[in-house]
């Protein structure tokens, strides 16, 4: 992409909406805005959550609590920032089913209405249709260097199939963009972030770390908070991806 860095103007300016958040304080930093609007909607929340691993985490995220369309409109806003801010290089977006799909497409809708960018995008279904045009991908041909855009990687199952999907297409996989990471070993020394961006070498960009989230806890006075979050990271956190 040749397209020169845009700076977009303050969420405030172009969406004033935003005023029916009550307590939605937004700040310069897309990744402030982001973590607020999560726990406005209770996306993040902070208590006591067994995951599937059996650790009790302070906090959980469910990016499906993301379900009105305002919310759309942001995250679209947020991915796209975050796209900007790692300055990628990128031909295509591609939505893995299901959630990945509307992330993909608010995405791309966004990168062109507040930058002027124009990717093509992409989805795939989870079965294969038999009639019609057929085959298990929607919209643009996969082709060149192509970015996955997702909620969370978790084990990074879903990323893999997609990844494997793009390099039959004969395109690249070039990144991975998700809303949050955890920066949170797995079964060993290192996060399945870390794991899927060296087995794809692939750049893995969120639009919010766990690092974040814990310096907005901090500047709001969390200290509580902070400390139960600092004592979860040195039990099983990571260096920064």
């Amino acid at each position: 992409m040749n397209e020169q860095l845009v700076v977009a103007p303050s969420l405030t300016t172009q969406l004033p909406f935003l005023g029916l958040l009550p307590g939605l304080c937004l700040m310069s930093d897309f990744r402030t805005e982001f973590l607020q609007l999560a726990i406005q909607r209770n996306v993040l929340r902070f208590g006591e959550f067994t995951l599937k691993s059996g650790r009790i985490s302070p906090y959980f995220f469910n990016a499906g609590l993301f379900n009105r369309g305002q919310d759309l409109a942001l995250l679209g806003r947020f991915y796209a920032q975050a796209i900007l801010a790692a300055d990628l290089s990128i031909d295509l977006l591609f939505g893995p089913a299901y959630k990945g799909i509307p992330l993909a497409s608010i995405t791309a809708a966004t990168l062109f209405s507040e930058h002027g960018i124009d990717l093509p995008y992409a989805f795939n279904r989870k079965e294969a249709k038999q009639h019609g045009e057929g085959g298990n991908i929607v919209g643009a041909p996969l082709a060149g260097r192509i970015a996955i855009i997702d909620d969370v990687i978790t084990a990074g199952t879903a990323i893999r199939e997609s990844a494997e999907l793009i390099e039959q297409s004969g395109a690249t996989c070039a990144a991975i963009v998700i809303a949050l990471d955890r920066q949170e070993r797995g079964t060993g020394t290192r996060s399945a972030v870390q794991e899927v961006q060296d087995s794809l070498n692939a750049q893995v960009i969120s639009i919010a770390t766990f690092s974040d989230l814990i310096d907005l806890l901090t500047t709001e006075g969390k200290s509580d908070l902070v400390q139960t979050m600092q004592e979860y990271r040195t039990q099983y956190g990571i260096h920064a991806s």
